[in-house]
């Protein structure tokens, strides 16, 4: 839902204070509240977090709900549902008064997004050229409704693409084999 009929600035929007909790995210100069998210999308981001610890990544380089600015037609912001930081990046957020990826620190080395019904060109289309652009070595769509994690990898300039589905055992180019299937992933259990 946009909530602002004028376009924002980028400045704006990182002034900007409703006295609420309510999330937003930035598009093309619009501000766009976030709904809360179902059960499910919260256990597969849940169940990822515990998993990337599992794989050895320190809870100070994993970020959910954390803000990152983006390169749309006027100014964005998202706010992906897991984020994995390299160390130079979670040095850099370190002190920070807000949760916010500017645009002159480095990329996370990985982002995942969890597909909300309706959504569906925003994570598969939107987000990932505005990733691209940031040059996310590895972004991943995890679709509930289609029931497919897809796992994109930043290859010279584009995104190359594998889709898991059912028992297929996912892959990462940033964190290698994993164990975990496209199954129980989508389950959150």
């Amino acid at each position: 839902m946009t909530v602002a009929s004028q376009k924002m600035s980028l400045e704006e929007y990182l002034n900007f204070d409703d006295g609420t909790e309510t999330r937003y995210e930035l598009e093309n100069g619009e501000l766009i509240v976030m709904p809360p998210e179902s059960q499910l999308n919260c256990r597969i981001a849940s169940l990822l977090f515990a998993l990337f610890l599992q794989q050895g990544i320190p809870s100070y380089r994993l970020m959910m709900k954390t803000e990152i600015l983006v390169s749309s037609s006027r100014a964005g912001s998202r706010l992906p549902d897991l984020m994995v930081l390299s160390e130079e990046l979670a040095t850099a957020l370190e002190g920070s008064s807000r949760s916010t990826i500017m645009m002159d620190m480095p990329p996370p080395l990985l982002v995942v997004e969890v597909v909300s019904p309706h959504q569906e060109n925003r994570d598969y289309r939107y987000k990932r050229s505005e990733y691209a652009a940031r040059r996310i070595p590895e972004y991943w769509i995890v679709d509930p409704i289609q029931q497919r994690v897809t796992v994109l990898e930043w290859v010279e300039g584009l995104y190359e693409e594998v889709v898991y589905t059912g028992d297929s055992a996912i892959v990462s180019p940033v964190l290698g084999v994993l164990e975990l299937t496209a199954s129980r992933l989508l389950q959150g259990s």
